[in-house]
Order: structure tokens, then C-alpha cells, then sequence
């Protein structure tokens, strides 16, 4: 059992810590907080340039073809930075969707595109009072003609006004799975964009579709399939999001404890409180817990493993404790890390936003529960 990273995969942490670090420092990620673009076109150009927009997109389409280990390195990075992108929204659950059910002139079209980082694509997914999974996807896709024509509202929908597609997901059937995906211009006439704010101050939208209608050709994949190519997509996505996690809690840990070197009270350092080395202690050992199950489950896909159990185990266990870090981290500073002033408060809003979202806690407990007592 070999747990080191190769000369490689430090050769790219190191690279995207730098371009984060050069063109995306916490100052650029507070000024792009609620935007309505939501993402720097100078980060963005970079990652471009780096290839890094499509590390995991095929390389006859124009990306890296990078594996999931390779990708997971990529988000912890990201994680740390708080990398205001919509790499994940584009190039992961859009570009992983169209790559696996994507007619090839689908393919051809957007791929290249997407992985030049010239085209954003964002899923369309979430619902008003609905959950997360295929019962919760409501949005009726009516077939007439040669087209389909869409009424409903979603919600939490990233990046959508910088968005040259959305994907649609809409149900097309009785049957629980019966949901299907769709390529829809978010300026095709009947669609409204409304600005929503959220915890983590991403950039995010509802969507209101009012007899919105697609050419049937929009669809992508067979009839009936789309909620399986969802969430065979999703599953490679938790991954990341879990790595993304991880990066974040070392960072927020990282700055806790040497703040906690540096604070003095009652004539010594903070960290030299047992109680408060205690916390640290157990924070230690919580990330580097969850950062070893994250990457397990990015090797085991990359070997052409099943993630089935580990995807949803990664991001459950790792969002719970990043978490449970940033609060305890917040503890530490005490008072003043919960004013905006601080960095600290960042990744404590985004630890929980990002735990509640791409599947929470709950669904991801039932998806471990259902493996382990099936």
C-alpha cells in the first residue's frame, strides 16, 4: 500500500496553489462575493492557460483526460483558495454529463468549448421544497411536436447568468427515474434569471421557466436515462466536493493554529491551554481522516473501481468535519472571527453551504446505509 503522491502530483498541487494563490487571494474572493458574474476572468484565463479547466475532460475533445485522483488534487487546491470558478458547475457536472450520454455531435459541440473554458454550462437541477433526489425533480417536460416545452422553477442554480447553457433536469414520465436532461439557452424566451443569496455569498440564481420551449434534439442521452447519467456523474462530483473540503479545513486550521501560537492570554499562548490543544488536536486528526477517505476514493475510481459506498462516505464524512473545524476554529479566535474582518468567517460560511449542498448529509447517509444494508 503506496499513500504517496508522485513527482507529478506534487508538480500540480504546487502549480494551481500558485495560480490560486497569484490571481485569486481572499481579497479577490470578498470582492466577489454575491456577484452577479460570480468569477474572475483573470483566474479563469489561467486556468485556461494551464489546461486546468479541462483536466478531466477526454482528450480527443480537447482536455487533460486526467483521472479523478488527478482532479481531487486540483480541488483540494481550490478548496483552499476558496476558488471563486465555475469550474465544478461547467467542466465536471456538465461536461461529465455530456461526455457520458452526449451524442457525439453534442460531444463536438460543447466539449471543446467547455474545456477552453470559451463556453460555461451549469446544471439546472434543484427545486422549491423538493429533495435531491429523482422524486424531487418536478419540472415537467411536455413533448409537442418536435419539441419540449418546460414550466417550473429551480433553484440554486450557479453561475447562470454567465452561463451560455443550463441543463435541464425535468421529468418526462411517472415512473420515479423517469428524468431526462436538456440543453437550454437561459435567454431562449420564457426564461428568468432571479438573483438568490446564500450562506457562502456563491453566485447563485432562480430559474423560472414559463412555457419554455426546446427542440426534442436538446436531449441528452437516451429517453429516460438522465437521472442515471446524473447520478453517475454526481458520484464522481462528491468526490471532489469532498476534496474541495478538505482543502478549506486545512486552510482554516492552518491560520487557527498560528493564531493560536501568536494570541496570548493571561501571559501565555493560546495553544498552550490544554483545552485548546486539545481541540486542535482532535481538528488534526479529523481532517487528516477525511482527506485519506477522499483520496481512496479517488484512487478507486481511477483504477476503474466502484465509488458507489466511498463517494457518498468522502463527502459526508469530510463536509461534516470541515464543519466542525471551522467552527471550532471560529471558537478560538473568539469574538472577532465571526466579524467580516477576518478571514476565518469565510471558510465557516462556506463549510456549511458547501455541506448542505451537491447532496447533504441525509442523502448521503441513505445512499452509505442503502450499500451497507443491501
Amino acid at each position: 500500500m503506496d499513500l504517496d503522491f508522485t513527482e507529478e502530483h506534487e508538480m500540480l498541487r504546487e502549480m494551481v496553489r500558485g495560480v490560486c494563490a497569484e490571481y485569486s487571494p481572499l481579497e479577490v474572493v470578498r470582492a466577489l462575493e454575491d456577484d452577479a458574474k460570480g468569477y474572475s476572468d483573470e483566474l479563469w484565463k489561467q486556468l485556461v492557460e494551464l489546461g486546468l479547466v479541462g483536466v478531466m475532460i477526454p482528450e480527443a475533445y480537447g482536455g487533460q483526460g486526467q483521472s479523478l485522483l488527478e482532479g481531487s488534487i486540483v480541488y483540494e487546491e481550490f478548496g483552499r483558495a476558496l476558488a471563486p470558478v465555475p469550474h465544478f458547475q461547467s467542466a465536471i457536472l456538465s461536461a461529465g454529463a455530456i461526455a457520458l450520454a452526449g451524442s457525439e455531435q453534442q460531444k463536438q459541440a460543447w466539449l471543446p468549448g467547455i474545456a477552453s473554458g470559451e463556453r460555461i454550462l451549469t446544471p439546472a437541477w434543484l427545486e422549491p421544497r423538493s429533495g435531491f433526489g429523482a422524486k424531487g425533480i418536478q419540472l415537467q417536460a411536455v413533448a409537442d411536436g418536435n419539441d419540449v416545452v418546460f414550466s417550473g422553477t429551480k433553484l440554486h442554480v450557479n453561475f447562470a447568468s454567465a452561463a451560455d447553457q443550463l441543463i435541464v433536469l425535468a421529468r418526462t414520465g411517472e415512473g420515479e427515474a423517469d428524468v431526462d436532461l436538456f440543453l437550454v439557452d437561459p435567454r431562449t424566451a420564457g426564461v428568468t434569471l432571479s438573483q438568490q443569496l446564500n450562506l457562502g455569498s456563491e453566485t447563485t440564481y432562480r430559474v423560472d421557466f414559463a412555457d419554455v420551449r426546446v427542440p426534442a434534439s436538446a436531449r441528452i442521452g437516451a429517453a429516460g436515462s438522465g437521472w442515471a447519467t446524473w447520478n453517475a456523474v454526481m458520484h464522481d462530483g462528491i468526490v471532489l466536493a469532498a476534496a474541495q473540503a478538505a482543502g478549506g479545513a486545512k486552510a482554516a486550521f492552518e491560520i487557527t493554529v498560528d493564531y493560536a501560537k501568536t494570541r496570548e492570554q493571561f501571559g501565555k499562548a493560546l495553544g498552550a491551554f490544554q483545552s485548546i490543544s486539545h481541540y486542535l488536536a482532535d481538528a488534526a486528526t479529523a481532517i487528516e481522516g477525511g482527506a485519506t477517505l477522499v483520496y481512496e476514493a479517488a484512487w478507486t475510481r481511477s483504477v476503474g473501481g466502484d465509488i458507489g459506498l466511498l463517494a457518498p462516505m468522502a463527502k459526508l464524512f469530510m463536509c461534516h468535519a470541515y464543519r466542525d473545524v471551522t467552527a471550532m476554529c471560529e471558537q478560538v479566535w473568539g469574538g472577532v472571527g465571526f466579524t467580516i474582518e477576518y478571514d476565518i468567517q469565510l471558510y465557516f460560511r462556506r463549510a456549511k453551504q458547501l455541506q448542505m449542498s451537491w447532496w447533504d448529509d441525509r442523502y448521503l447517509g441513505e445512499l452509505v446505509a442503502a450499500r451497507e444494508l443491501d
